[in-house]
C-alpha cells in the first residue's frame, strides 16, 4: 500500500465483527479485509466504491502488481474485518 503505508508501519483498526455500532466505510478509506480466494490472508486496501454485493477494493500502487478487486472482484461485507483509523510510523523510518 505504498505510498500511504510503508513496511513496518503499525495500524490501529476498528473491527467490524462484534462491534456495538455499525461500521461505516466510505470511499477512500483504508480497510483490512480477508482475501476472497484465500480467507486466511488479511489484506489492507483502499475502499474505492460500493458495488452490488460488496466493496471494490483498490491498491494505491497497482503498477507494483498488488492484488486488488481488479483481480478478485467485489469483496463481500462479511470479508471486511475493519477500517484503519490510524497509522503509526516508528521514529527512524
Amino acid at each position: 500500500m505504498q505510498p500511504a503505508l510503508n513496511p513496518g508501519d503499525w495500524l490501529l483498526v476498528r473491527r467490524t465483527t462484534g462491534a456495538r455500532w455499525p461500521l461505516r466505510i466510505r470511499p477512500g478509506q483504508l480497510v483490512v479485509a480477508r482475501h476472497p480466494h484465500r480467507p486466511d490472508l488479511l489484506i489492507v486496501k483502499r475502499a474505492v466504491r460500493r458495488e452490488p454485493g460488496g466493496w471494490w477494493l483498490g491498491a494505491d500502487n497497482p503498477a507494483a502488481g498488488a492484488a486488488d478487486s481488479a483481480g478478485f472482484g467485489v469483496v463481500p461485507p462479511s470479508l471486511i474485518e475493519g477500517r484503519v483509523l490510524l497509522r503509526y510510523r516508528r521514529r527512524g523510518r
